[in-house]
């Protein structure tokens, strides 16, 4: 009963942060000193057909009136239509969302997969060779900046080697569309030869993303395990005669990755805010460079909807990770 109170009062806290999120965004993006009807209408439309535009489109009404209006659409699922594709904001997003999710994603999982056994490793060889290197690897991957990274792993990978190649998430026929992620309709079609030509168009861009999140979860790993094996009770297990293996495994791991678990939710959100720049370097078609057009053009709907999707996103993966930080530390519900 205590546990589902928690989980009830977590998501109790997406309303409100989306709400002020919103209400944020909204009025920031209108201090911008840009006219977007103007850049639309081009440098040889008339101040008569300058104020049509703006009346088609609202912006000739008070701001908060604005503001009412976008919030009533939004609570029918409408973010209006972006002034730069001319389409609705919402499909726009569901056209884009696959691709910066699948990239996103497959970035974290491979930062998790390697990051969390070599900062085991590291820990429990603290000081060796090993030890060292990963320290100089990760200081490294949270220094380089990633569009630079991007541009010298293009140079090496497709234009030196030709391994990779670039510009599009797929070369062979696109799998027919089930969810819009290429890797989970090859799967759910039977089309193994997407699903690899996909999953390698992922690699360069996936890996790049992936560099600062793997340094990341790697010290966090290698730090929470070296403070968790010199306690008291570890020490006392140790000196029972459990096998260190089990020592470790079982009891000192669980409590050391309650930082990582942590970690691993903020990193979602820095993610999505590094595929900007990863997407616009490496031109892949997701969300990144669709907020870099709308901020271009001073798309404020699009803006906006770009705002919205990935704050809802940040807030949920936030509530996900301290649920799952309550079943590894029951402690947390008592706090």
């Amino acid at each position: 009963m205590r546990f589902l109170l928690y989980v009830f009062k977590r998501i109790a806290y997406i309303v409100p942060i989306l709400l002020g999120l919103l209400t944020l965004t909204f009025f920031i993006s209108r201090v911008i000193p840009a006219d977007p009807v103007a850049l639309i209408a081009g440098g040889s439309a008339s101040p008569e057909q300058i104020q049509e535009l703006k009346r088609q489109y609202g912006f000739d009404k008070p701001l908060y009136q604005q503001f009412a209006i976008y919030v009533g659409g939004l609570a029918k699922g409408d973010l209006g239509i972006s002034l730069y594709s001319r389409r609705p904001v919402m499909k726009d997003l569901a056209d884009r969302f696959p691709a910066t999710a699948e990239l996103s994603m497959f970035a974290l999982l491979i930062s998790i997969l390697f990051a969390v056994p070599i900062g085991v490793a590291c820990a429990l060889k603290r000081n060796s060779k090993l030890d060292h290197l990963m320290r100089g690897v990760t200081i490294a991957g949270l220094a380089i900046v990633g569009f630079w990274l991007g541009i010298m792993f293009q140079l090496l990978f497709s234009y030196k080697l030709g391994i990779f190649t670039l510009g599009r998430r797929i070369s062979v026929p696109v799998p027919e569309t089930v969810t819009g992620f290429y890797l989970i309709d090859s799967l759910l079609t039977l089309n193994g030869r997407a699903f690899f030509n996909s999953l390698w168009h992922l690699c360069l861009p996936g890996i790049t993303l992936a560099v600062p999140a793997f340094a990341t979860l790697v010290r966090f790993t290698r730090s929470g395990l070296l403070d968790v094996i010199n306690r008291e009770y570890i020490l006392y297990e140790t000196s029972m005669g459990i096998p260190r293996w089990l020592i470790i495994y079982k009891y000192a791991l669980r409590n050391a990755l309650i930082p990582v678990v942590t970690q691993i939710g903020l990193l979602i959100g820095y993610l999505l805010a590094g595929a900007v720049v990863i997407e616009s370097v490496f031109d892949w078609p997701g969300l990144g460079i669709y907020a870099v057009e709308s901020m271009l053009m001073s798309d404020y709907k699009a803006i906006l909807g770009v705002t919205l999707i990935a704050g809802f996103i940040c807030t949920v993966s936030n509530i996900v990770v301290d649920i799952v930080i309550t079943f590894v530390d029951p402690r947390k519900l008592e706090q």
